[in-house]
This record gives C-alpha cells, structure tokens and sequence, in this order.
C-alpha cells in the first residue's frame, strides 16, 4: 500500500513551511532514514528524514512551494512489490483537519522567534495535538498506540521512537475507537489593532518613488509578535550603569591566557559573554525574577536559559544558552559563536531557539549608548545593553574617568515588578564590576 509523506511539524507551533529542495526525485529508491527534503520555516531549514522505505513514486509538492501546510502530502511512497507509475497523487482533501492549539513564546523585540499557530493535526481531547516524530507516529499508529497517552522524552517533550516502543512493551494505552468529546470553546481573544491600509500608506508617496519589497514569514512574525507583546505586557523599565574597567581588564587577562587548539586559541571571550553570564547569575541570586507569567500560575524556572538576539538576514533570532549560571565563560562564549553562525545559515534547531527565561539585546557594537528591548513572551525580562564608553564620573568626592555601560531591564509587571526588576539589576551590576566572581 502506498504511503504518503507528510509536510513535518518542526516544532509544535509550526502551521506551515516552505518546501526548499527535493533531495531525492521520481523513481529513486529510499530507505527509512533516508534524508529526502529540505524544509524552511521563518527561522531555519530542516531535512526531513524518510520512515518507510520503498520507491518515491510521486512528488506532488514541487520544491519551491511555500507556505505548504503542515500534515499536507508532499509525496508518495510506493511499497514492495507496488508499481510506481501506477500509484496517483492524493486529493487535497486527504490533508487532516486542523485543531487549534496553545499559543507559543516566540522572541520578540530584539529576539524574535516562530510566532505560535494553530498546528495542523486531528483534534483530541483539548483541543491540542501530541509532538511527535513522523516515525513515532507511523509506529504507534500500526501498534494501535494513543499518542496522547505517552510521554515523550525528546526535546520540549516531543515523542519518539524509543518511547512508542516502550509504551509498545508496557502495554501502552490503545487508541480510543472514537474521539473524545471536544472541550468547551474559550473565549476568542481580542483581535489586534489594525493599522491603515496598504493601499492608504502608498497614496501618501509619489507613484515610483518607492520599492514594494513582500514581507518573508520571518517578518510577518516579527510584526505580529512585537504587536502581541506591546498590546498584552505591561512593561516596566529599570536603567542604570555599570563600569566596565574591572570587567575589561580581566576579559583581557583571560583571552591571553587561552590555550591554542589547533593553531588557534580555544576561545575569545567577548563583553557579550560576560554579560549572558551575569546575568544568568543574577537571575539565580534573585530566583523570583526568573519566572513566566500564566494566566493561572507563575511559573519559577530553575534554570537561568539565556537568549541572545542575533541579527540575520530579514530580521532576528535568539539562540538559548541554556543553564548559563552553571556553564563557564569559555563553554558560553564558543557556544554563542557557534550558534550565531548557524543561525545566519538558518541551519538552528527549533529546541536551540526556543524557550529560554530571559534574554539580552546587545546594540553597543553600533554606539547605541542606552535603548529599551520590548518582553520577549512567555519570558519576564530582557535585558537592553548599550555600549561601553569613557565618562567622566564622581569617585570620593573627585572627578575620574571610567568605561560605563548602560544597560535597561524591561519587565512584565505582572510578574516582575520595579522592586524586584532593581535588585535583579543591582545583582548584574554586581557581577559585572566584580567579574572575579563569575569564576568561582
């Protein structure tokens, strides 16, 4: 029997991709495992592994489509023994019907990660979908397995191979012969405040003294992000200044220090590295500022996972360091380095950027001096660091000149109010001009 390939969810907020390249074509033959497509979503492009094996039979997505919804077929597999010339493309209506599911964080001001969308599957109880591989699926649903019954052990909790098969010998739950009654609907949020016209913005300029240049998804998840922020978060901004001479002084010591791996040392430490690192460390040193804000609970993180906006072409990303406190500046440094390069290739793994409890915005490599960074959901803080510059200060009553950096902290008052977002700061300020201490 024919088996249809899938357009994948890369993640459980993903609706829809771009289908970039076919790597196999009509007629080849594929193992499972096989890696057969490239997918590209607003923030990275991912390979689809096969998981049946047999002749690819029909291609009926052709690379270069975009906005290919998730669960939607993208091809067809003939099995042993099948004739593959014989085998037809599926209708459009084969696609699963689409259930809402819960919103997603997705990063936002400077960061800005995959906006949350309903994501394409059959509904169950709730309205939400289990995240699970495409081979997970395939194996459940020919042992008779509910997927909503097993827990997953992969990233943010996705299920995998291993796990259906555990559940296999278990005896896992079997699949409810019919769908459980749907949930009560919820209340439809208010929508977001609409702005002119495209039509009414271009009136207002002279015909071809413009170019109209489509938004890409990334920036229509930015946008829409950056809206939903602004309009739910009540923010709160904290800035003071922290010198740097200490902090710079010993970055110096350290980078000289560096052993050479390879012809070259095994790491450069940046201020940027010190910086995810204080404030991971204040973050554990104030633990009621590492929180999320629900409508039903606080949520209090036990680790500090520190975003940090990178800006790639289109728009922005914010790879996690993830439990920063407890990594040292040499492991933050070339992790950040590696991440930053893959993210401008697009080449990130959904679990790399999303998430996270906090985030920094760092602008002062441009002379920024001091800006506020807009909440990133569901994270209560981000941190907005402007550039390192000499100033003249008061030191025991006398003029000096010291290397300052400002730096403003935007919180979601409900969760973080002023009190708590000040000594949050004057724990970072701590670490910074103190920098010895991030090393013990």
């Amino acid at each position: 029997m024919p088996t249809n390939i899938l357009m994948p969810a890369l993640s459980p907020t993903m609706e829809k991709g771009n289908l970039a390249k076919w790597l196999k074509k009509e007629g080849d033959t594929i193992k499972s495992g096989d890696i057969i497509a490239e997918i590209e979503t607003d923030k990275a492009t991912m390979e689809v592994e096969a998981v049946d094996e047999g002749i690819l039979a029909k291609i009926v997505v052709p690379e270069g489509t975009a906005d290919v919804a998730v669960n939607e077929v993208i091809g067809v597999i003939a099995g042993e023994g099948e004739d593959a010339k014989s085998v037809s493309a599926p209708a459009a209506s084969a696609a699963p019907a689409k259930a809402e599911a819960p919103k997603a964080e997705t990063p936002a001001p400077a960061p800005a990660a995959p906006a949350a969308a309903p994501a394409a599957a059959p509904a169950k109880a709730g309205g939400s979908r289990p995240f699970a591989s495409p081979l997970a699926r395939r194996i459940a649903k020919d042992a008779g397995l509910d997927l909503a019954a097993i827990v997953g052990s992969g990233p943010h909790g996705r299920i995998v191979e291993k796990d259906v098969e555990a559940a296999k010998k278990g005896g896992g739950a079997k699949a409810a012969p019919a769908a459980a009654a749907p949930s009560a609907p919820k209340p439809a949020s208010a929508p977001l405040a609409a702005g002119p016209s495209d039509e009414a913005v271009k009136k207002l300029f002279e015909p071809g003294s413009y170019e109209e240049i489509p938004h890409d998804g990334m920036r229509k998840t930015i946008a829409r992000r950056l809206t939903e922020a602004k309009q739910t978060i009540p923010h709160f901004y904290v800035t003071l200044d922290c010198e740097l001479d200490a902090l710079l002084k010993l970055r110096a010591e350290l980078n000289a220090a560096a052993p050479e791996k390879d012809g070259k040392p095994a790491y450069k430490l940046s201020v940027n590295d010190m910086v995810i690192k204080a404030l991971a460390l204040a973050l554990k040193a104030v633990p009621d500022a590492n929180v999320s804000w629900t409508e039903g609970a606080m949520l209090k993180h036990k680790h500090a996972d520190v975003g940090v906006a990178v800006s790639i072409p289109g728009g922005l990303i914010t790879p996690i360091i993830r439990d920063a406190c407890h990594k040292t500046l040499s492991q933050i440094s070339n992790e950040m380095k590696d991440m930053a390069a893959r993210a401008k290739a697009r080449k990130l793994k959904p679990e790399e950027y999303q998430g996270g409890t906090t985030a920094v915005s760092n602008l002062g490599m441009f002379g920024v001096k001091d800006f506020a960074a807009v909440v990133n959901p569901p994270h209560a803080t981000i941190l907005a660091v402007g550039a390192g510059e000499q100033r003249v200060i008061v030191k025991g009553g006398q003029p000096a000149v010291a290397t300052v950096m400002s730096v403003t902290l935007s919180t979601d008052h409900r969760a973080v109010d002023g009190a708590l977002g000040a000594e949050l700061l004057q724990a970072f300020k701590g670490y910074i001009e103190k920098p010895m201490a991030m090393l013990v």
